[in-house]
């Protein structure tokens, strides 16, 4: 069985709470997580009076960027939306609350982190066998930042997605390992652990993945992306790009340093069809342009 397969017949145990705007759903997760907390799923569930579609929203890492991007499934939800804002494994009530958010996927091995990422993936494809049961409108999906290389990775593995939006994210972990400042501590433990393939630093980094990098545009499959070596193209989403055959709007911060130019363009160069909108920001300053964002993706999303 692949890293993002799973078992479809396994019950669901759904459980749902309703409030004033939104339903918060929950179900079994479909793997056995690292800790308790991820055993249940969650889902923001904001259902628009006359929906034209639906969309799953994918957070970025961390806990802190939930909160102010939970903004977009209740306005999504206002234009005619059904959005369910799928709450990502290792964070928030999802995670001790000692946590920050996503530890486990910060880690030198690419091998555990090939699990992790997979385990998201599973979570967003189980969340659309959810919506599947209520719903035979369009399916869509949205993911920003960490929550986009998710939505790649998912939009490449599962032909159910009609269409993408990918919000200040990328690829290539050359770039986001060395230089995204989030990622300084992992950059410590390279030096001081390494890894299974013996990766300390970027010239290591560089060495080691030459060879996959030069066998990305011949892959037939995304099942032979787990041939190439080492096993961070195993979730990396420039690996998964040229099998994304849906259109994508792309969102790209020209001052954004979390996810550097070099990284968004890494992944943009490889998706087939793509609309990149530039916007004057940085990475998390790109919140001020969400009114924006949020019109330029209804405009995609219903167009046609």
């Amino acid at each position: 069985m692949l890293p993002f397969e799973y078992d479809k017949s396994k019950p669901f145990n759904i459980q749902k709470k309703s409030f004033l705007d939104f339903n918060l759903v929950s179900f079994d997760a479909v793997y056995e997580p690292d800790v308790e907390e991820s055993r249940r799923v969650y889902v923001y569930e904001f259902l628009a009076n006359e929906p034209k579609l639906d969309l799953i929203f994918v957070h970025g890492i961390g806990n802190r960027n939930i909160s102010y991007l939970l903004w977009f499934a209740e306005n999504f939800k206002n234009h005619g939306i059904n959005t369910y804002f799928l709450i990502l494994p290792y964070h928030w009530f999802r995670a001790p609350s000692s946590w920050r958010g996503g530890e486990p996927f910060f880690s030198t091995s690419p091998k555990h982190c090939s699990v992790k990422f997979h385990e998201a993936v599973k979570d967003v494809r189980r969340t659309l066998d959810y919506v599947e049961q209520s719903s035979s409108l369009p399916k869509t999906i949205m993911g920003f930042s960490f929550g986009g290389m998710i939505a790649t990775m998912a939009l490449a593995i599962d032909e159910r997605f009609e269409k993408g939006i990918l919000s200040f994210t990328g690829g290539d972990w050359r770039w986001i390992n060395w230089y995204a400042p989030h990622t300084e501590q992992l950059r410590k433990d390279y030096m001081r652990l390494s890894n299974e393939y013996n990766c300390r630093d970027e010239e290591t980094c560089v060495k080691n993945r030459a060879e996959a990098l030069k066998k990305l545009d011949g892959l037939e499959s995304v099942e032979d992306i787990f041939d190439l070596q080492p096993a961070c193209f195993h979730y990396d989403a420039i690996s998964y790009a040229k099998f994304v055959r849906k259109p994508i709007l792309f969102f790209r911060g020209l001052f954004d340093r979390v996810i550097i130019s070099k990284s968004s363009r890494a992944l943009i160069e490889r998706l087939k069809d793509v609309r990149q909108i530039l916007l004057p920001c940085g990475h998390r300053s790109s919140y001020f342009f969400r009114r924006f964002i949020l019109k330029q993706s209804l405009e995609f999303l219903l167009e046609g």
